[in-house]
């Protein structure tokens, strides 16, 4: 029997730390890249390209955060050791899906 890695729960904490120490330095570099096209150019809306293109390359590090969680959910998807619950759920889907449309209809 395989027993599970000595560091896993350290590891995940890292990885989902990772995201969003990225999301802020991927903001500070582009303040930083627009204040120094400001102070160079002398133009005081290239703080703003700056401050965009920070936040831009943060929602890219949360855009590629999701793809790679979908992409090991995938993967989990086809261990047959949790090949049972995603038949349960998709039963239970379909068995309620009239309720769940309705509830949603009606939080509309």
């Amino acid at each position: 029997m395989d027993k599970p890695p000595k560091f896993r729960e350290l590891v995940v904490a890292f990885n989902e730390l990772t995201l969003g120490i990225s999301m802020v330095v991927a903001v500070f570099i582009g303040v930083g890249i627009g204040l120094g096209l400001e102070k160079l150019f002398g133009v005081w809306w290239l703080f703003w390209v700056g401050v965009f293109f920070g936040v831009s390359a943060a929602i890219l590090n949360v855009y590629k955060a999701y793809k790679r969680q979908i992409r090991d959910f995938e993967k989990l998807k086809e261990d047959p050791k949790y090949k049972w619950f995603y038949m349960e759920l998709y039963r239970w889907l379909l068995g309620n899906a009239s309720y769940i449309a309705f509830k949603f209809m009606a939080f509309i």
